[in-house]
């Protein structure tokens, strides 16, 4: 539980509230409070068999706080004993071209960059395996992923047979699968020991070579274009360039690289282990000054920001419009929780079919297939994330169904 209580401070701006509270990535104990959601769930993509089931589900607050001194996010009211990540987790995004086609570009890449040809990859993080299969496939490489959430024979391929799944989180008793590199997407996020964790990577290495790539989302964008669907219980750590280059640095990595992808959403980074300190500050870092910044914007802007789905929602039930979304993953449930509007949007959909049938933790909605809405004939239908408008449009254009799409 949070170890957070109120201090003062002269001259504290309005939008902040200064708390006690240690920070995960550089141990300063006070953090500045900037937003908060109260009686959120505390998972988003473990799927629920009933509606029932799914509204009774546990819930948490997110309570954000900002450190003046690296800069790093985190939710000060997060309980880890709500971390259970299990092979009902259902986070694959593999079913969408889009997708896929990053992260086949993705691969590909970092095996060219690196080399990895017949090498052995590790994966921690590994959800359900399709990224790690593909630097096998591409690779011709070994690999070995670490996931509590993973399913052995959901990715079909030959090259399962060159792979280990080990249904487990990462931790010091498996630092002896290090191989020639490292990569973890989509997992730091949901990590509150962040220093711990990567200094654990760090330490498995010891004096070898091995490359590490971290890809995570990015909390600069979000705090820029107010994106609150992106803010939810089981992310717990929020970085941008800066902080989790700082971090890096400060467990034992020189960065060579950090970038933006896939529409700036994604924050991707590299890095080689070295024996001391490194100061090699890369030219896309920003400053602590400059999250703070960021911080306060989003403080400041986005109450309006939520009034406007809240008056759009509105809108559309009083004027009897069929209002769907698309996408059940965690920003479904962050926006529609937020907003503390479930009943306003009568149907969610989703293009992954491991979803179909089950029911949104918070939220009780059971998760349809586009398909159905031939049948439904929605009057709009509310696109979770952008990026994903193009193939969703080719696919309502392909099943018949005129409706308006609403990026989020």
């Amino acid at each position: 539980m949070s170890d957070q209580s109120v201090l003062n401070r002269p001259n504290l701006e309005p939008e902040f509230k200064l708390v006690q509270h240690t920070c995960p990535n550089c141990g300063h104990h006070e953090l500045l409070v900037f937003f908060e959601v109260r009686d959120v769930p505390v998972h988003s993509c473990l799927m629920m068999p009933s509606r029932q089931e799914a509204l009774d589900f546990p819930r948490g607050d997110v309570v954000l706080g900002y450190c003046e001194n690296c800069g790093f996010i985190t939710n000060t009211e997060f309980d880890s004993k709500w971390s259970a990540y299990a092979p009902n987790y259902e986070d694959q995004q593999s079913f969408s071209p889009t997708f896929n086609k990053f992260a086949l570009e993705l691969a590909q890449r970092l095996i060219d960059k690196y080399d990895l040809h017949e090498k052995d990859v590790v994966e921690i993080g590994c959800s359900k395996g399709d990224f790690l299969v593909l630097m096998c496939e591409l690779g011709n490489n070994r690999g070995v992923g670490i996931d509590p959430s993973a399913v052995v024979g959901r990715v079909q391929s030959p090259a399962t047979e060159r792979i280990r799944f080990i249904q487990d989180y990462y931790s010091e008793r498996y630092t002896e699968y290090v191989g020639d590199f490292i990569c973890c997407r989509h997992t730091l996020e949901h990590v509150h020991p962040t220093a711990e964790f990567v200094g654990t990577v760090r330490r498995s290495i010891g004096d070898r070579k091995t490359s590490v790539f971290f890809e995570i989302p990015d909390m600069g964008r979000v705090l820029k274009d107010l994106a609150f669907e992106d803010i939810y219980y089981e992310h717990c750590s929020y970085f941008t360039p800066g902080t989790l280059a700082r971090l890096f640095r400060a467990s034992g990595f020189e960065v060579t690289d950090v970038y933006l992808a896939y529409g700036d959403q994604y924050l991707l980074i590299e890095a080689e282990p070295v024996s001391g300190p490194s100061d090699q500050v890369h030219p896309f870092e920003e400053t602590q000054e400059q999250v703070k910044a960021d911080v306060k914007h989003f403080a400041t802007q986005i109450q309006g920001k939520l009034q406007y789905w809240k008056d759009h929602l509105q809108k559309a039930q009083d004027d009897g419009k069929r209002v769907v979304v698309w996408g059940s993953g965690s920003k479904c449930v962050a926006f529609l929780t937020t907003l503390k509007t479930e009943d306003q949007v009568q149907y969610i959909v989703d293009i992954n079919p491991h979803r179909h049938g089950q029911f949104i933790p918070g939220v009780g909605h059971e998760i349809m297939s586009p398909e159905f809405l031939k049948e439904f004939k929605p009057d709009e239908v509310i696109v979770m994330n952008p990026i994903y408008c193009p193939e969703i449009q080719k696919m309502l254009d392909e099943m018949g169904v005129s409706t308006e799409l609403i990026p989020l």
